[in-house]
């Protein structure tokens, strides 16, 4: 027997009956041999941690533009904190880990650079509009290794695309993403909002505090907590099982996520320059979608097959902040001359 098919086995033993399996995982778009080492959600793991889009994400945005301080989150640590988290309730609640770390750690490869202010840039000029949940699934569908992707297994796709949106994904697993990804920003990015100096613990609203609690791991374990509890009696009692919070804590995070959007995300000096950011972002999508000889040769024939404007996207979604800067500069700031 295989470690792969001990794994499986181990799986269809001990995992809830409303778990994915991964030997009963639905066909790839291209039929691969199975591995003899791994399952296929652990392949799926794997090829999204070596892929280049997960690389970049080290240099692109969470909430604060290019951060000058060492220990601000970007959105590979926010993958990283989202898989933590996941992989915790998944395993308490016998469901894959294998499969919601792979949703986990892929769920922001579509991220354009700067964030949501980089997405909403992409959304007013990019026809047909741009979300980033939506393109993370063309990055691992179309975009990666060379335009042929990354061959996930569909659970693993679904679950990427449906971590936000009006959407829910069919499995349990990719269920749980989408409350640890809630979970993890408005934590972390309250965490970093403090080491700004742009709120302190205090200021949180009374009811959050006296539910969630009154430090960042105080909230981190509640949440997770109440996740585990409450979906454990869901799938326990309801003949729909489900991935919840229980009333009272969900109001209390929602109220943490609002507070946190009039305090951070729209109205502090940490978005003072957004509003560069998206001009900047869409000049640079406007540039390249006017003519397919000034994107990189390896996406003309996304331009071919997709059309010029949305391989123009492709290209300025996948920048870093830092590309996304020296790339504006080169094109749209004169140059000193020299004599050559």
């Amino acid at each position: 027997m295989t470690p792969r098919e001990r794994t499986e086995r181990r799986e269809a033993e001990h995992l809830h009956a409303r778990a994915c399996l991964a030997a009963r995982a639905a066909e790839r778009e291209r039929p691969e041999p199975p591995c003899p080492a791994r399952t296929a959600f652990q392949r799926d793991v794997d090829r999204i941690t070596h892929s280049k889009s997960f690389r970049r994400l080290m240099y692109k945005t969470q909430v604060f533009l290019c951060p000058g301080g060492d220990h601000y989150r970007t959105r590979l640590t926010h993958a990283l904190e989202v898989s933590r988290i996941a992989r915790t309730v998944a395993r308490g609640l016998s469901l894959n880990e294998d499969l919601t770390e792979a949703v986990a750690l892929g769920h922001d490869l579509g991220h354009a650079p700067f964030g949501h202010a980089g997405e909403r840039a992409l959304n007013e000029v990019v026809p047909g509009g741009f979300a980033h949940n939506t393109h993370s699934r063309r990055v691992v569908e179309c975009l990666e290794r060379g335009g042929e992707g990354l061959n996930l297994c569909p659970e693993t796709r679904a679950g990427i695309e449906c971590h936000t949106g009006p959407e829910l994904s069919a499995s349990l697993e990719g269920r749980i993403v989408r409350i640890a990804d809630r979970i993890a920003y408005v934590n972390h990015d309250m965490d970093d909002a403090v080491r700004a100096g742009l709120l302190t613990e205090t200021e949180l609203p009374a009811g959050v505090r006296q539910t969630l609690g009154a430090s960042y791991s105080m909230r981190i374990d509640t949440l997770v907590r109440d996740m585990l509890e409450a979906s454990s009696e869901r799938l326990r009692t309801s003949p729909e099982p489900d991935i919840v919070l229980s009333p009272p804590v969900a109001e209390a995070m929602e109220a943490l996520r609002a507070f946190m959007f009039e305090r951070v995300y729209l109205n502090s000096r940490a978005k003072s320059e957004e509003t560069k950011a998206i001009s900047m972002i869409q000049r640079l999508y406007e540039h390249y979608a006017a003519s397919a000889d000034r994107l990189t040769e390896e996406l003309w024939p996304l331009a071919e097959r997709d059309g010029t404007e949305r391989a123009a996207a492709d290209f300025v979604a996948g920048m870093t902040d830092r590309y996304a800067l020296e790339t504006a500069q080169g094109l749209f700031l004169p140059h000193g001359w020299e004599k050559r």
